[in-house]
């Protein structure tokens, strides 16, 4: 082993550069990178594989921080082995436009695997990196050819290791053996509101141990290498189970608050930097200094990294000789795009074609494309029978010694983890090999909306297929009939969420859920049967809002999603025959990708002149964005048959028709009716 001088600058430097960047900004968390840079420095020095020049080598160890307060620790790593992250950068840390923004996100900086600053999530992520690899490894790899081979680190924090989310992840995690997978848990003992003894006692490595964990403790995180770095190659040495190493240590270590709160989240004092600074031999009156010899000996590590992807390189070139298929396939993975010709899969309908649930139709779309798109891994939150996500003849995800799957396998048992499942699936897209997709009542995505949004935010590709969508699944009642979800997930940006009509709209929203490489998709579906309409298809759907039934001089426009446009069909013949009022319907599956078209063509759609009436057995908030008037449901469900749950709200073609009419009568001596598409600014930013 042996540590020199040279090393404990090392350490120190990252302590001193993370004292100086949130001075500077007058914001951020010191504590936790100083108590954690020794066992950082031994990490990156001693073990992590990677390349700065190729932060995206597919072979590189993954490295999570879940703890993102502390991720002055990151930012300071990646400047010091030379990743795309200058001395400019560390100073313009937590500044507008910078790439040092004040929690890690991986579409900003270069070397960020995953997005972190939510508790709990990033460690879920790495169970999912963890997964991807685990999957990449069983699918690609060959006698002599190790192709993925690779470790997810994690550091987390006690925060972390309270948040349920990582309960979730980290019990599937030890379930599924993850041996690719080692934690590092900063142990420091203290939290915003003090010392941990507060409201967290609980014996955590025994809690992981009966996980399936194998654990370590180090005692001394602050002064012993060797501790550290002995425990880190027992944990390689475990095959069969991921590990969590806990590492005590003194947040903020070297400052005069270390060891307290107060060292958590906001600035040392510029006598504390100063005393700091003189402590480990560096000049007071300098910030942001770097030694050459703590630069020489980072990228002397970072140099045996562009060596192995060289050696990798070598070996992957000699693979395409015997597996031509798949080297192909893996590079086609990494890029995003899917095989040549999969759309043709997607299954076409006709108004003849039988009435369908479309979770059902949902589950005919799996089928007839999972042997074309490969990369397609994922599975239900234990609702399998009910989210029909799983397609004949798959094969689980699981470890071998279980006996019910290989990691080759697709099919993923997540459990009964909503939350855990989302965060691990924000992991397992960021891998670069898979597209990731989880099954769970819409209602129940609600359960998982920290990992949603971070899947928006991080710009991953990951599909949610969200069954039993409405009032329309009956009798369990309000308490799983959602009424606020869509708008809660209309409102995340970068999110889709599709309602889908029919046969035809539901493949359409496969279609751009696939194609869409940076967006994450909610797929919200019926329980109840619906029919085949008139007037649908995939390129009118793939617009996200069409004109499903045209009407020479309307009266009215009925605007609709999912199982109640069928509804607004039938009660264009209830207007007609009973109120002689002439209607037309709009199908606006998906609000988002609406949005995105040309306002010419969203004015084609719902055009100046005519009032309109949104219809949706949901929150009417958002509708007004489209329509002059909503009909929704502004309160909870109700337990019963699903058709008398309709009847009750009038969810009807009685129902429609009758607030149509009251549309049209309030409107009529209303001149140059505006749509509301047009406004005095766009909308979207």
């Amino acid at each position: 082993m042996g540590y020199t001088d040279t090393d404990k600058l090392a350490i120190n430097t990252i302590r001193v550069l993370a004292a100086d960047a949130t001075f500077h900004a007058n914001s951020g968390h010191p504590g936790a990178p100083m108590g954690m840079a020794p066992v950082a420095h031994v990490l990156w020095n001693k073990f992590m594989r990677f390349n700065p020049q190729n932060p995206k080598w597919l072979n590189r160890d993954r490295f999570v921080l879940s703890n993102g307060h502390g991720c002055m620790l990151q930012y300071a790593l990646l400047h010091m082995y030379g990743y795309q992250l200058s001395i400019d950068d560390l100073k313009a840390f937590r500044h507008i436009d910078s790439i040092t923004p004040g929690h890690p996100e991986a579409h900003d900086t270069p070397g960020v695997e995953v997005t972190t600053g939510p508790l709990g999530q990033g460690i879920s992520n790495a169970v999912g990196l963890a997964m991807a690899q685990a999957h990449t490894a069983a699918c690609f790899n060959k006698p002599g050819f190790d192709l993925v081979d690779n470790y997810t680190y994690c550091f987390l924090g006690d925060g972390c290791l309270m948040e349920g989310v990582s309960s979730e992840a980290c019990s599937l995690a030890g379930h599924l053996q993850l041996g690719n997978l080692i934690a590092i848990w900063d142990d420091n003992k203290i939290t915003i509101d003090g010392d941990t003894k507060l409201a967290f006692t609980e014996d955590v490595l025994k809690r992981y141990e009966s996980y399936g964990w194998h654990v370590l403790e180090v005692e001394d995180g602050d002064h012993d290498l060797e501790g550290i770095e002995a425990a880190i190659k027992k944990c390689q040495e475990v095959k069969d189970k991921p590990s969590l190493i806990k590492l005590r240590t003194i947040i903020g270590f070297g400052s005069k608050q270390q060891g307290t709160h107060g060292v958590h989240g906001s600035p040392l004092k510029a006598d504390d930097i100063k005393q700091l600074k003189e402590k480990f031999g560096f000049n007071p009156e300098q910030s942001f200094v770097v030694p050459q010899e703590v630069y020489d000996l980072c990228h002397k590590a970072s140099a045996k990294g562009a060596a192995a992807e060289e050696e990798w390189n070598k070996l992957f070139a000699k693979y395409a000789e015997q597996y031509k298929a798949e080297h192909d396939d893996l590079i086609r993975r990494q890029k995003g795009d899917l095989p040549e010709g999969w759309e043709k899969c997607l299954p076409v309908y006709t108004p003849k074609d039988p009435a369908v649930a479309s979770r059902k139709l949902s589950e005919t779309v799996i089928n007839k494309i999972y042997d074309a798109v490969p990369e397609m891994v994922g599975g239900s939150a234990d609702l399998t029978g009910s989210n029909l996500t799983r397609w004949k003849g798959a094969i689980d995800f699981q470890p071998p010694s279980t006996g019910l799957g290989t990691y080759a396998g697709r099919y993923i048992r997540f459990g009964v983890r909503e939350h855990g499942m989302g965060a691990i699936m924000n992991g397992m897209a960021a891998y670069g090999t898979v597209f990731p997709y989880g099954g769970t009542f819409l209602n129940f995505v609600s359960y998982a909306a920290g990992a949603v949004r971070l899947s928006a935010l991080s710009q991953v590709r990951v599909l949610w297929v969200a069954t039993h969508d409405s009032i329309g699944l009956g009798e369990d009642g309000p308490t799983h009939q959602p009424i606020e979800t869509l708008t809660h997930f209309r409102a995340l940006p970068n999110c889709m969420v599709w309602r889908p009509a029919d046969g035809n709209e539901t493949s359409a929203a496969y279609y751009v859920a696939l194609t869409s490489k940076h967006t994450p998709t909610i797929m919200a579906l019926s329980r109840q049967n619906l029919p085949q309409l008139e007037g649908s298809a995939i390129d009118r759907a793939i617009k996200g809002g069409y004109v499903l039934h045209e009407q020479e001089g309307a009266d009215v426009t009925l605007v609709s999603t999912g199982s109640e446009v069928s509804i607004c069909i039938d009660a264009v013949k209830e207007l007609a025959e009973k109120h002689n009022i002439k209607a037309r319907v709009v199908s606006m599956p998906c609000f988002e990708i609406f949005d995105l078209q040309p306002k010419e063509y969203r004015l084609s759609v719902l055009p100046d002149g005519i009032p309109s009436m949104s219809v949706e057995v949901l929150s009417t908030m958002g509708w007004e964005k489209y329509t002059h008037e909503q009909f929704g449901l502004n309160r909870f469900g109700a337990s019963g048959a699903y058709k008398d749950v309709y009847k009750k709200f009038e969810f009807t073609p009685e129902g429609v028709a009758k607030r149509a009419k009251q549309t049209v009568d309030f409107w009529k001596d209303v001149p140059n009716i505006r749509s509301p598409i047009n406004r005095a600014f766009p909308q979207i930013i």
